[in-house]
C-alpha cells in the first residue's frame, strides 16, 4: 500500500517503474541482479548456467523421498543436493560439449541402463528385452490418475537424465585412458628394479619427544599458500558449542518410580484408586490414558520388545506382568496380552485416493465416489485376479503401481498402517478385498503366505523419568551464569570456563551454512544456530543462548571465526595440518644438524639411533614398514657408494648410502602389463576427472546472501 500511495502522490515513479520493465527487456538480467540484489530464484551459478529453486527443491525432494524410504532422517540433506546439482550441471556441460543431446529418444533409449531400472527383472520380459512401451504407458496414466504421482516421477526423471549423462561421459573419458608402450616398458623397468641401500632415519614422533617445536598460525598459513589447491575453502564458521542438557535429578527418578508403583499396584486417581494396570479390565485404553507412550497392537518378536523382558518372554503365560523395570530413563511395566505366529504376506494393492487424503493431491473425487470406485474394482478383481493389472493405472500409489501393485514380502512389524495389516494377518492366500485407511480405499490382494516365527502382543505401561520444573530451572540458572560470564571475553576464557564448570563443550571448525546439523550437537537447534552464525551482522566473539524445544535444554554459543569463500583461514584446519607442518618443522631443523655429515654411522650416533638396511623398489617404495616414495627415489637417483643429502620423508629424515642394485624380473609380457595399467588408471580417473572439473569450475553460491535477506530458508 505504501507503494501505492507514492504512485499516486507521483505520476513520474509510475512511469519509472514502466522505463524499468521495459529497459529489463533490453539488459542482460545479470545487470539488474547488480542493481536490485541477487534473484531469490536463482540460488548460484555452475560457469555461468543457472542452478534454479526449483531445481534445488526437485534434487532435495528426490533425496528425501530417499532417505525416508529407507528409514534415515529427512532433514540435513541441503548441502547434499546443492553438491548433485553442481556436480550435475558439469556433467550436463561436458555431455553436450562431446556433442551428445539429452532428446526423448534419448532417454528411452538409455533408460534402460540406469540403476534404477538395469538390475529390476520385472521391467525385462522373458528374452531380456526392457519393457520401454509398458513403462511409458504406465507413466502416460499416471498423468491423468495421479498429476502428483506424475510430477514426482518429472522430478525423478530429471536425476536419471543426470545419472546416464554421467554414465556417456565417463564412458567416453574412460575410453581414452590408455597407456603407451613406452609408459608400460618404463613402469615394467621400475617394477623390477630393486635398490640395496644402509640408511638411518631420524624419526619425526621420537626427535619431537625430545625437541618442542610449536606451530605458530603464521606457519600453518605458509603451508596452506604452498598447496593453494588443497585448501580452497566455501564460507564456514568456527563456533564453540557449551550444551546444558536438563537431566533429571534423583528425586525425578524417584518421583516417575513412585508414580509408576501407584499405576502398577496402587490405583488412579481416575478409578478412585481401584484400579490399576494387574486388575484392569482394558489393557489397551489403560495404556492409553495413563503411559508416556502409546498403546502398540502389534504382535513383535522378542528382539522387537524391552531388551529387559526378552529373554522371559517365551516361557511366559497370556496375562502374566513384568516389572516395574527400569531401561534407560523410563520405568516399565509389561504385561503379556497374546502370542501367535507372525505369518509374512506377499500382497498387491490399489490405492483409491479422495480429495483431502495424504494421497489424494490432485485428486477430486469424493470419499463417497472412492469408495463406490474400489467396491467395483474389488468386486471385479476377487472374481478374477488375472484383471488386478488392469486397474494399476488407477492407483494413488506410483510407486507400487510401477511394480505391479507389489508391496512385496511384509510381517506385522512391517510399518503399514494397522488396517492393512489386520486384514493382512486375517485373510489368506488368494484372498482379496477392499480396506478403508486415512489415504483412501485399497484393493488388496493376498498372493502367498508363509509361516514365520512367534510373535507376542504386548502392553508396555510407561512413565519417563522427566526433569522437574525445579531441575529445568536449575539447568537455566547455569547456562545463563555461563553466558554471562563469557561476554565480551576470549575463546580460550570460554573455553576454559566450560571445562572448569565440567560443561558439555563440542567446537565445529568449518559449520558449512546448510549442513543442517552442527557436529557435536544434533538438536531441533542447529539449523537455528547455523542460521545465526552466518546472519552478515554476526562479529568474531558474539555469543548466544538458545532453548532446545521441548527438553528444556540450554545451548551457548560462540562465534569464534568467520570463513569467507577462499583460502582456508589458517586455525580453522590446524587439527588437519598441525602434525604436517610440525613434522615439515622438524625435517628442517634434523636436515641443519645433520648438514654435510661424512657416514651413516655419524649420523646415527649424533642423533642416538641405529643404521639399518633395505631393498627398495620405485613402484612399491616401502622402507622398513613406511611408504617413502621420495627416499625410494633417492635411492635410484643417488652414485653407488655415495652418501645421499638428507630426505625429507613422510616419517623422518633419511639419509642413505646405495650399495647395489639388481633387476628381478617379474612374470608377465607386456601386453597383459599394459592392459592391467590401463585398467586400473580408467577406474582411478572419473572420480579425479570430476573433481579436477569441480575444482577449476567458476561456481557462484548466492544461497547465503538469499537466504539472509528472506530471513529464512524459503523453498
Amino acid at each position: 500500500m505504501a507503494i501505492l500511495g507514492q504512485i499516486r502522490s507521483r505520476p513520474w515513479l509510475l512511469m519509472g517503474v514502466i522505463a524499468l520493465a521495459l529497459l529489463a527487456f533490453l539488459v542482460n538480467p545479470d545487470s539488474i541482479d547488480k542493481v536490485f540484489g541477487k534473484n531469490p530464484d536463482v540460488l548460484g551459478k555452475v560457469n555461468g548456467e543457472k542452478i534454479t529453486r526449483e531445481e534445488f527443491n526437485d534434487q532435495l525432494f528426490v533425496l528425501q523421498q530417499q532417505a525416508d524410504q529407507q528409514g534415515q532422517p529427512k532433514n540435513g540433506l541441503e548441502e547434499q543436493a546443492w553438491q548433485l546439482l553442481v556436480q550435475s550441471k558439469l556433467i550436463k556441460q561436458q555431455f553436450e560439449k562431446m556433442g551428445f543431446e539429452m532428446t526423448d529418444d534419448y532417454f528411452w533409449n538409455q533408460i534402460q541402463y540406469d540403476q534404477m531400472f538395469a538390475q529390476n527383472q520385472q521391467f525385462f520380459d522373458e528374452k531380456g528385452n526392457f519393457k520401454t512401451q509398458e513403462l511409458k504407458k504406465q507413466i502416460e496414466d499416471l498423468k491423468t490418475a495421479s498429476p502428483e504421482g506424475y510430477n514426482q516421477w518429472l522430478k525423478t526423471r530429471k536425476t536419471i537424465e543426470y545419472r546416464l549423462m554421467a554414465r556417456q561421459v565417463f564412458a567416453n573419458i574412460s575410453a581414452g585412458v590408455t597407456t603407451g608402450k613406452k609408459e608400460a616398458e618404463e613402469l615394467m623397468k621400475q617394477r623390477d628394479q630393486l635398490a640395496d641401500i644402509d640408511f638411518v632415519k631420524i624419526d619425526y614422533t621420537t626427535y619431537l619427544q625430545k625437541n618442542n617445536i610449536k606451530v605458530t598460525t603464521e606457519d600453518l598459513a605458509n603451508y596452506i599458500k604452498e598447496h593453494p589447491v588443497m585448501f580452497k575453502a566455501e564460507p564456514s564458521r568456527n563456533i564453540g558449542i557449551v550444551y546444558f542438557p536438563s537431566t533429571p535429578s534423583a528425586s525425578d527418578d524417584a518421583a516417575a518410580q513412585k508414580e509408576m508403583t501407584k499405576l502398577f499396584s496402587g490405583g488412579t486417581d481416575a478409578s478412585g484408586g481401584t484400579e490399576n494396570f494387574q486388575n484392569t479390565k482394558n489393557d489397551s485404553m489403560f495404556v492409553m490414558a495413563n503411559s508416556d507412550m502409546p498403546f502398540n497392537a502389534q504382535y513383535l518378536k522378542p528382539n522387537q520388545l524391552p531388551q529387559t523382558i526378552q529373554g522371559q518372554i517365551a516361557s511366559a503365560a497370556i496375562g502374566q506382568t513384568f516389572g516395574p523395570y527400569k531401561e534407560q530413563n523410563f520405568y516399565v511395566v509389561s504385561k503379556l496380552l497374546d502370542k501367535k505366529t507372525s505369518d509374512s504376506t506377499l500382497s498387491r494393492h490399489i490405492l483409491i485416493a479422495f480429495k483431502g487424503s495424504p494421497a489424494g493431491e490432485g485428486v477430486t473425487r469424493s470419499k463417497e465416489q472412492a469408495k463406490k470406485l474400489a467396491d467395483s474394482i474389488g468386486a471385479v478383481v476377487k472374481a478374477n485376479p488375472a484383471k488386478f493389472t488392469e486397474f494399476l493405472k488407477l492407483s494413488n500409489d506410483p510407486n507400487s503401481a510401477a511394480q505391479g501393485g507389489s508391496l512385496g514380502w511384509t510381517t506385522p512389524e512391517t510399518p503399514f498402517v494397522p488396517e492393512f495389516l489386520h486384514y493382512l494377518a486375517n485373510n489368506p492366500k488368494g484372498a482379496t478385498g477392499v480396506v478403508e485407511t486415512q489415504f483412501g480405499y485399497h484393493i488388496i490382494n493376498i498372493e502367498d503366505k508363509k509361516p514365520g516365527s512367534m510373535a507376542y502382543k504386548v502392553a508396555n505401561l510407561v512413565k519417563a523419568v522427566k526433569p522437574s520444573d525445579a531441575t529445568e530451572a536449575a539447568t537455566d540458572k547455569n547456562a545463563r551464569r555461563f553466558i554471562q560470564q563469557v561476554q565480551g571475553k576470549s575463546f580460550n576464557d570460554f573455553v576454559n570456563i566450560a571445562k572448569k564448570g565440567n560443561y558439555q563443550f563440542s567446537n565445529p571448525k568449518q559449520a558449512k551454512r546448510f549442513d543442517g546439523q552442527l557436529q557435536g550437537l544434533g538438536t531441533d537447534k542447529d539449523a537455528e544456530i547455523l542460521a545465526w552464525a552466518f546472519n552478515k551482522k554476526r562479529e568474531k566473539g558474539d555469543t548466544e543462548f538458545f532453548t532446545v524445544e521441548g527438553t528444556g535444554d540450554k545451548i551457548v554459543v560462540y562465534l569464534n571465526g568467520k570463513q569467507e569463500k577462499g583460502l582456508a583461514d589458517p586455525e580453522s584446519v590446524r587439527d588437519q595440518i598441525e602434525v604436517i607442518v610440525k613434522n615439515k618443522l622438524a625435517a628442517k631443523q634434523i636436515s641443519e644438524k645433520i648438514g654435510k655429515a661424512g657416514s651413516l654411522d655419524q649420523i646415527a650416533k649424533q642423533f642416538a639411533t641405529t643404521k639399518q638396511t633395505a631393498q627398495v623398489n620405485l613402484l612399491n617404495p616401502s622402507v622398513a614398514g613406511a611408504m617413502e616414495p621420495k627416499v625410494a627415489g633417492a635411492a635410484f637417483g643417488v652414485a653407488k657408494g655415495k652418501i645421499s643429502n638428507p630426505i625429507e620423508g613422510g616419517t623422518g629424515v633419511y639419509v642413505l648410502v646405495k650399495k647395489n642394485e639388481i633387476t628381478n624380473k617379474q612374470p608377465g609380457d607386456l601386453k597383459q602389463f599394459t592392459e592391467s595399467v590401463t585398467q586400473r588408471n580408467a577406474g582411478m580417473f572419473g572420480q579425479a576427472w570430476l573433481k579436477s572439473l569441480q575444482d577449476n569450475a567458476d561456481i557462484d553460491d548466492y544461497r547465503i546472501e538469499i537466504w539472509n535477506k528472506l530471513g529464512t530458508q524459503q523453498q
